[in-house]
């Protein structure tokens, strides 16, 4: 239900204050949040690429809301990493199983 909403934000924001503005990087980082929640790590990883790119343009490289929009966007990486690992090492574990019951 929430997704939506956000999207609409983001519309509203983009097409109200343009594409430029810090309050539009509010709203992607917000989506790109839920998103990533959601395991939704593909969708998520470009909005929070945006919201990093407008907050910098626009409040320099030293603003609070850039500094957690990069934080966003490393647990998100960190998360696709370690599920990455874990799927490697489920099927790493499946194969194995087969391995041994075919002996």
């Amino acid at each position: 239900e929430a997704e939506p909403l956000y999207r609409r934000a983001i519309a509203i924001d983009e097409a109200s204050l343009g594409p430029n503005n810090p309050e539009l990087a509010k709203s992607l980082n917000n989506l790109g949040l839920l998103l990533s929640n959601q395991g939704k790590y593909v969708e998520a990883e470009p909005l929070y690429k945006s919201a990093i790119a407008i907050s910098e343009a626009a409040l320099g490289p030293d603003h609070p809301q850039l500094a957690r929009c990069r934080s966003n966007l490393a647990k998100l990486q960190a998360r696709k990493q370690h599920e990455d690992v874990s799927h490697l090492t489920s099927h790493t574990q499946k194969g194995q199983q087969v391995c041994c019951a075919v002996s």
